[in-house]
């Protein structure tokens, strides 16, 4: 395909899409396939000579929609609110086109440089405190994650490493390993799955802190179970607090549990995955305060802010608690600016090393909705 033929083709791409969402919803929502329905469709081996685009195209009907389920309908009740816009679905197509794999700043400064300042632009409309902004000099900052699980998991081992590195200083006979089978983590017994998961990969134990009758954590509880496991020689090192529980929407009580983990030198990282958008509006801002005593915040503007999949937004009070973490500077990584402090190269801020120009997503559904749109979209 030269770039004549892609320019007809994805003219037909475009009108094809924008045809799918416009009629999405005489499609019947979940599939009427049964496991396996594919694999007789298509042939056992690649081709061997190149096909058409005709071909491929018509395929797509006879073969791939039959087993999609059409999350964007106006009939899809499962999971949560998928987002999407045709300004994040442009911004998408120019990303494939670009196709840079930004790991660091020098891979391609545009990638790094727009996604600081895009999260800044959304934490400024969350209101997070300053500290987590990264503006010219500060000392906090955001990141795109693939999604909320990702961000948890970052936080967990970032605390992780914080904790025994904290108590090496203080007691340097402990090794590593004396300390990693002492640690605990927490999380409410609503807290999403992925919260546990990020506890059995980074090798540690965690524990429920029972929920109230509004299905909340508050304060005394979690004082309880540390006061408890303190006193069996455990070490409390990071609490994950939920604003939006997936079970009911239940949020956390964030100012009476924020200080209880101040005061014990546990990181506290705030799950707020899927209401999170709604915080962009002054009347749920409330629900919020408490971010204050937070060290990490998370939400998924690919859950409700017309951004689609993936774009999770994660922020810290102190980057270099991340960078701490992660940071590896193998020869072929290095570049002339990575100690200038003026860059920031996001593969220490995350699990993989490579990351797509996401942030051209934020870019385009920024600009084009405004907050005040944006604002609209969430309390229709």
């Amino acid at each position: 395909m030269d770039a004549a033929e892609f320019r007809k083709r994805g003219k037909e791409m475009v009108d094809y899409i924008a045809d799918y969402l416009e009629k999405i919803d005489t499609r019947q929502v979940f599939p009427d396939v049964e496991p396996g329905y594919l694999r007789p469709l298509i042939p056992d081996h690649a081709p061997q000579d190149p096909e058409s685009f005709e071909d491929v195209f018509k395929d797509i009907e006879k073969i791939i929609m039959p087993g999609v389920t059409h999350w964007h309908s106006p009939y899809f009740f499962a999971y949560f609110p998928a987002a999407s816009s045709f300004p994040a679905l442009l911004a998408d197509m120019l990303c494939g086109g670009i196709g840079c794999v930004g790991f660091s700043w020098a891979a391609s400064p545009a990638c790094t440089e727009l996604e600081t300042v895009m999260l800044d632009w959304l934490g400024k409309m969350i209101n997070l405190p300053g500290e987590f902004l990264a503006g010219k000099d500060g000392q906090g900052g955001g990141v795109i994650q693939g999604s909320a699980s990702e961000a948890t998991l970052i936080s967990l081992l970032a605390a992780r490493t914080k904790t025994i590195r904290w108590l090496q200083s203080e007691k340097p006979e402990l090794t590593e390993a004396d300390i990693m089978g002492r640690l605990v983590a927490y999380a409410s017994d609503q807290a999403h799955s992925s919260v546990e998961r990020a506890a059995l990969i980074g090798g540690v134990k965690i524990k429920k802190v029972s929920s109230d009758d509004r299905f909340s954590v508050c304060g005394s509880a979690l004082k309880k179970i540390l006061d408890e496991d303190k006193a069996s020689g455990l070490i409390p090192f990071f609490f994950c607090a939920t604003l939006g529980t997936t079970p009911c929407c239940s949020f956390d009580k964030l100012l009476e549990l924020g200080p209880i983990c101040n005061k014990e030198n546990m990181w506290m990282h705030i799950d707020a995955a899927y209401a999170g958008s709604a915080f962009i509006c002054p009347e749920f801002r409330h629900l919020l305060n408490g971010v204050e005593f937070a060290d990490s915040f998370n939400f998924n503007p690919h859950k409700w802010l017309l951004v689609n999949f993936d774009c999770s937004a994660m922020w810290v009070k102190k980057r270099s608690d991340l960078t701490g973490a992660f940071k590896l500077e193998p020869l072929y990584l290095q570049h002339h600016h990575q100690e200038s402090g003026l860059v920031t190269d996001y593969r220490h801020w995350q699990i993989p090393l490579g990351r797509r120009f996401r942030s051209l997503k934020l870019w385009f559904v920024l600009r084009m909705y405004g907050v005040t749109g944006l604002q609209e979209h969430i309390r229709k």
